[in-house]
């Protein structure tokens, strides 16, 4: 019990300092207002004439990768760049409670940005007989991504005290798990790599995983998908941080 106290004061002290500078308040406007322009501006909502969230979920993988490495850019970089990593780790903390804590508290914060769309929703219902259903399964799905992404970003900040290094490293790796499965992609692929190689890569695309949450349909598979690269990159973010430990 006692090891869920340490997760729940770090992700306390974590979700504070963000609203304790206007940061956190810019990125969340920044968030609903391009979230808006991308629903109704491109992604055509009125023309479609039906009531469902089709152009607010299709944007989300986007939106999202530049978004969430930012959140997630200084979770560790900000610790390495004044030195407090080291006090953080000599505390009774062990490492895995700092990790979970930390992005713990930044899933939250994503999450909080999420809930503050819950006017598109209103307006979709307002408009037609939405199914909320599949709305509800849409937003898991985008938290789901947005934890996979973020817990990339968690990763890509335990390995460089510069946060913009931090940043351009998550984006590319999201970037690689958009494209993955991308039809030109996987052309370009299949002409000089073995077709198993391929399918492999295609396979960690999120974007196939996601169209199954915008679909209304809370497939296992999915799930676990995005699960895994939570727990992978928190366990290398584990690695890392026990090599830096260790080197000092």
């Amino acid at each position: 019990m006692n090891s869920w106290a340490n997760v729940k004061t770090i992700a306390k002290r974590e979700l504070a300092g963000y609203f304790a500078s206007p940061v956190a308040y810019v990125f969340i406007v920044i968030f609903l207002l391009l979230a808006g322009f991308f629903t109704f501006m491109l992604g055509g909502f009125f023309e479609r004439r039906e009531a469902s969230l089709i152009s607010f979920f299709m944007w989300q993988p986007w939106l999202s990768l530049f978004l969430v490495p930012a959140v997630g850019m200084r979770l560790w970089s900000e610790e390495r760049r004044q030195g407090t990593m080291e006090l953080l780790l000599t505390m009774p903390v062990t490492a895995w409670q700092a990790i979970v804590g930390k992005f713990l508290a930044s899933w939250l914060f994503l999450t909080l940005a999420m809930v503050l769309t819950f006017p598109v929703i209103i307006t979709v219902n307002y408009l037609g007989h939405a199914d909320n259903g599949i709305i509800f399964c849409g937003y898991v799905g985008s938290l789901l991504m947005a934890g996979a992404y973020l817990a990339i970003g968690c990763m890509t900040s335990a390995m460089t005290r510069n946060q913009v290094i931090s940043f351009i490293l998550s984006v590319v790796i999201c970037l690689f798990l958009i494209l993955a499965g991308w039809p030109p992609v996987t052309d370009l692929l299949i002409r000089w790599a073995p077709a198993r190689l391929v399918e492999t890569v295609a396979a960690l695309s999120v974007i196939p995983h996601f169209e199954g949450f915008q679909r209304g349909v809370l497939d296992t598979r999915d799930l676990l998908f995005f699960l895994s690269i939570i727990g992978f990159s928190l366990f290398t973010t584990g690695v890392i941080l026990r090599n830096l430990r260790s080197g000092h």
